[in-house]
């Protein structure tokens, strides 16, 4: 079977298996994203995320990971609700409303890989979600899926910036996609001029040590200033003001994933009702949330 053949194979399964878009690359050296991370790193915008420094070498060439990789594979996925949070709820970004999507993608990428491997014959892969040093944005735009917009993130030009990205990096020898050369943010600055912490810097950069979600999620600290406090606008988990803002996201359709489906109290409770929770109710009702990575007390704190 030629190489054509095993991409339409994978690209029609991808969406059977309920995945939204799929591109494929070249496995190769990442030498411009090399430069860029290097760089990113130094400069500390990466605030307490030490993990960003480790495996340096893993992140920006996939033969690193896979001695006999010859093709990267990327998947997105949408996430983008059917319902929004109440008004008066303390705000948890879009990704977190379902269930842990670590779980559900992760599960669903070896389905893929199963599956392919019997349409196709053996053959090896192993399958990424934003849980090891894979540079998943720079293999989405290599792979023709997008752009990376002055918010850091994936934006496709169809349906928006919502979306989990997977990667699938494999020995298949695959006809790669033509890479995604334009950008069409062009002179917009809706993003850069709403986010409340200035984390979005020139030329693509992110602060990541000043963006709302590293201080709600990632900071183990407490929250650095009375400043940053006043400047989190009822964040409680992550943000979502950089994407809400976009143009682009008005194409954005809500999911079609089941377990993405709205916890209810993240819908629903007030702000009161979260200061009231106890840990025993926050531990049987988040078991499987994506708010478990920051833990009961921090959530704690971020309402404070």
């Amino acid at each position: 079977m030629m190489e054509t053949d095993y991409k339409k194979i994978i690209k029609d399964t991808a969406v059977r298996l309920g995945f939204d878009y799929c591109g494929v690359a070249i496995a190769a050296f990442l030498e411009d994203d090399a430069k860029r991370l290097d760089k990113w790193l130094s400069q500390g915008l990466h605030g307490t995320m030490s993990y960003m420094e480790r495996y340096f070498d893993l992140r920006v060439n996939p033969k690193k990971l896979m001695p006999s990789a010859r093709s990267v594979i990327t998947l997105l996925k949408n996430y983008y609700p059917a319902q929004l949070q109440k008004n008066n709820a303390p705000k948890i970004s879009k990704y977190a409303y379902g269930k842990d999507y670590h779980f559900v993608i992760k599960q669903q990428l070896k389905i893929f890989l199963t599956d392919l491997q019997d349409q196709i014959g053996s053959f090896e892969g192993r399958g990424f979600v934003d849980s090891a040093p894979v540079l998943e944005r720079a293999w989405a735009v290599k792979s023709g899926l997008g752009w990376v917009g002055k918010n850091g993130n994936l934006i496709t030009p169809k349906t928006g910036s919502f979306f989990f990205i997977a990667t699938l990096i494999t020995d298949l020898p695959l006809l790669a996609d033509t890479p995604f050369v334009h950008d069409f943010c062009g002179t917009c600055n809706r993003c850069v001029d709403a986010c409340p912490t200035q984390a979005i810097l020139p030329n693509k950069e992110i602060a990541a040590n000043q963006c709302i979600a590293y201080f709600t999620i990632e900071l183990k600290d407490l929250l650095p200033s009375y400043e940053v406090k006043e400047k989190l606008n009822n964040w409680m988990f992550g943000c979502d003001i950089c994407q809400d803002i976009c143009p682009w996201n008005r194409f954005a359709k809500a999911h079609e994933e089941e377990q993405f489906t709205p916890i209810p109290e993240i819908l629903n409770l007030s702000t009161q009702e979260w200061q009231e929770m106890t840990k025993e109710i926050f531990n049987k009702v988040f078991k499987k949330s994506a708010l478990k990575r920051a833990k009961f007390d921090k959530i704690k704190n971020n309402l404070r």
